[in-house]
């Protein structure tokens, strides 16, 4: 299936490891001229260093963080227009409700929602420009249905979700796609860092968190970075024109609701 991807100008956030390095790995095999961001320029480099081995194209690297506001300004004007947004950042911190604190509040939303915010704010208008662009943020399957001890996750995350829908519904006209992709318990760096904090609090081996995490799915195991990337792809692609305002799990199962 040809995506039509060759030359589409991608940036891909928190792109050093994980979802988004997979993601951009796969944008960058289907012919796409990709940027990467993160806020470490050694690690950056160690993905870009990856990524062509596997595709034989080098990205681009832009660091910075996603949640300041003139950072994010600095990345995307280092892009110029970008056809293709990937929003994507690590966590906040696991807890409970009562467990944090109103600075922590403040840094998961500046992290996740003000990130997505900003981003989309400085990428849209070229897309509507040029009438044609896709934004697709990367949540979790929390937003479908919460985890218990991730309440700042489960919260922002959510708020992701109903500014994807709003501006699904105002920039449809313009060629312009918004979606979410909702990763279940998918074998990255963060989940290790999720596990070991439970593991800590159980007394358990992370093996046996990691263990728990794959039974809760029916499809009884870990998702890769790939598949969530093989998504994104898609969705980035003119194939998935008519797909806008969608959430999307992929989570082997995890969530068992109808919508």
């Amino acid at each position: 299936m040809d995506l039509n991807l060759n030359d589409r100008r991608v940036l891909v956030t928190g792109a050093s490891t994980g979802l988004g390095a997979a993601a951009a790995q796969q944008l960058a095999l289907e012919g796409a001229t990709v940027y990467i961001n993160g806020r470490d320029q050694a690690r950056l480099d160690k993905a870009a260093e990856t990524i062509a081995e596997a595709t034989t194209v080098k990205p681009h690297t832009l660091i910075g963080d996603m949640s300041k506001p003139d950072d994010v300004e600095r990345v995307v004007a280092g892009v110029g227009d970008v056809d293709i947004l990937v929003c994507n950042t690590g966590g906040p911190p696991p807890g409970q409700f009562l467990d944090m604190s109103a600075k922590q509040w403040n840094e998961a939303h500046d992290l996740l929602l003000g990130s997505a915010t900003h981003l989309t704010r400085a990428a849209l208008p070229s897309m509507i420009k040029n009438e044609w662009g896709r934004v697709i943020y990367i949540t979790s399957v929390a937003v479908l249905q919460p985890i218990d001890n991730l309440i700042l996750s489960n919260s922002y995350r959510s708020a992701v979700t109903g500014l994807c829908k709003t501006l699904s519904n105002n920039y449809a006209g313009h060629g312009v796609t918004f979606n979410t992709v909702c990763p279940g318990y998918t074998a990255t760096e963060r989940l290790s860092s999720l596990a070991d904090s439970i593991a800590a609090e159980q007394n358990l081996s992370r093996h046996d968190v990691f263990q728990q995490f794959a039974d809760n799915a029916p499809s009884g195991r870990l998702g890769q970075p790939d598949e969530l990337a093989a998504l994104i792809t898609f969705l980035a692609s003119d194939r998935a024109a008519y797909i806008t305002g969608a959430s999307i799990p992929v989570d082997g199962g995890l969530h068992r609701g109808l919508l």
